[in-house]
């Protein structure tokens, strides 16, 4: 066999520990390790990147907003154009007033309506606050408005408008069968009518009918604690209570819109009506901090793969900071405690109480379930899908792929038409993947949020353009996230180390309700 040399490769490397108590000339057995191997790691060193902010990024790019007051306040507005409609709570009887389900049928000076040119008198109510035209959203019961509730009494009827009304073919019949016209000439405004579960605030609409549908005899609408054939009520809900029900789906069979006026021909101008679109609302905004200290020893140690530990602290510390930002605008709670440390509003907090909500089991939910769920909440009266991101936890993410996938390439109901659930296209938005699936009601743009994993969340959807991030800053000073070097030295404190810190104040706007939801 040739003779060889062998490179001595201990177990472990060599350590201080091994020349401890040893001088020149003092060990005869010395173990030199690997000393004088040089081993190869290459120019890499592995790391473990993860998209770990992503409702961060895209707030502090597309939805940024200073404040110069940490206690901000906001203005909402929102149109009436598209509220202007009510329910039928009662009608006039031979000059008595009515507001009994089993009576509800339409009627003038005791007989039956049966021909145009008859007058009707009906009494009118609605289910949104007239200051700010602040609405119902779906399953929100904390703060929901009832048919008639304070503050709600419809404005908007004016002598010379045209109302639809809808009605149904008998008191046991369901859903609607088809409308009358009324050509209102007389409104009685600041009404108060004890009907069903209370006193309602209401108005008098009297008018003649220019359109009569035969097989729409009984009013479809909402008129007491009893649910009728016509409202959505069940044996154990309130007909008057409305938060619950789906707008496309229960309440619009309910509505009556003003559709349009009608004058005479050399009329005079009508009367109008002023609306009272805004509300407001407020923020809080909060601090984070985060430290980077470090013995200067340590500092001025020359170590492998990056020379200065402290520039590597220093970039690991900045995404930590980050990651904390994040998970506070997700789970924060608005609130001021004793010590006067204030707490910005977390996307959760905010939707779960003001919200849509809408609930979600991947082993149960069907694309028809999500497509409802859809339907409510991209209702273009109240919510823009172009402007709306979904971030989901990665069970949802998975469903969601499964599911648009599926349908995209397993079903076709025809050779040039295929299911309009599919996933259409990927791409990277401020340096997050965003998954683009297709639906009949618009693009859903959906992310990946670790965070929302292992929690009762399952999906956000969040409106970009009504909520912002909102850093301090005024009179020269800007709180956004800044690195504030030095605040501890050995020159300034007689301390061997240094200390700089990470300090971030910001707080979150949340705005329209109506346009954010959440999946539990």
């Amino acid at each position: 066999m040739a003779d060889y040399v062998s490179v001595i490769t201990p177990n472990t490397d060599l350590t201080v520990a091994d020349f401890d108590g040893r001088g020149p000339g003092t060990s005869t057995n010395l173990s030199t390790g690997d000393i004088r191997r040089k081993y190869n790691f290459g120019s890499r060193v592995s790391e473990l990147a993860i998209p770990q902010d992503p409702f961060f990024r895209f707030l502090s790019k597309a939805a940024k907003k200073a404040t110069d007051d940490p206690q901000f306040k906001f203005t909402e507005k929102r149109p009436s154009y598209h509220k202007r409609y009510a329910y039928v709570i009662g009608f006039v009887d031979g000059g008595a007033d009515v507001f009994n389900d089993s009576l509800m049928q339409i009627s003038d000076s005791g007989a039956a309506l049966s021909a145009v040119g008859q007058r009707m008198k009906l009494y009118m109510a609605t289910d949104y606050k007239s200051q700010g035209n602040v609405q119902n959203i779906f399953n929100e019961n904390t703060n929901n408005i009832d048919v008639g509730a304070t503050g709600t009494r419809p404005a908007f009827f004016l002598p010379g408008q045209l109302v639809k009304i809808p009605g149904k073919a008998s008191a046991t019949g369901t859903g609607t069968s088809g409308y009358q016209v009324l050509r209102v000439d007389a409104v009685t405004d600041s009404l108060s009518k004890t009907a069903g579960g209370g006193s309602k605030e209401c108005v008098a609409v009297e008018g003649v009918v220019v359109k009569f549908d035969s097989g729409a005899l009984e009013f479809a609408s909402f008129y007491n604690d009893t649910p009728s054939a016509g409202g959505v009520g069940t044996a154990t809900d309130n007909d008057e209570q409305v938060s619950d029900r789906e707008i496309a789906g229960e309440l619009e069979a309910n509505r009556s819109y003003v559709m349009g006026s009608a004058h005479a021909e050399g009329s005079g101008f009508p009367e109008t009506w002023m609306d009272q679109p805004y509300s407001s609302n407020h923020g809080l905004t909060q601090i984070w901090k985060t430290s980077m200290a470090m013995t200067n020893t340590a500092r001025a140690t020359v170590l492998k793969f990056e020379s200065s530990e402290w520039a590597r602290v220093w970039k690991e510390k900045l995404i930590e900071h980050k990651w904390d930002i994040e998970t506070s605008l997700l789970f924060g709670s608005q609130y001021t405690d004793g010590s006067s440390i204030q707490y910005t509003q977390g996307a959760c907090d905010y939707i779960s109480n003001y919200g849509n909500q809408f609930s979600l089991t991947i082993a149960t939910k069907t694309q028809d379930d999500f497509l409802d769920d859809l339907s409510s909440y991209m209702d273009p009266r109240y919510n823009n899908s172009q402007a709306t991101l979904f971030f989901c936890s990665t069970a949802v993410y998975n469903w969601l792929h499964k599911l648009s996938g599926y349908f995209a390439n397993n079903l076709e109901t025809s050779p040039n038409l295929r299911a309009e659930m599919s996933l259409s296209g990927k791409k990277k938005v401020f340096g997050v993947d965003i998954s683009t699936i297709s639906t009949v009601y618009g693009d859903m743009n959906v992310a990946r949020n670790v965070h929302l994993d292992g929690t009762n969340i399952k999906m956000l959807g969040i409106n970009m353009k009504n909520c912002a991030y909102r850093p301090l800053v005024g009179n020269g000073l800007n709180r956004d996230t800044s690195v504030y070097v030095g605040v501890q030295t050995l020159e300034n404190s007689g301390v061997d180390r240094r200390v700089d810190q990470i300090l971030t104040e910001a707080g979150m706007e949340w705005s329209m309700a109506e346009s954010h939801a959440i999946w539990t």
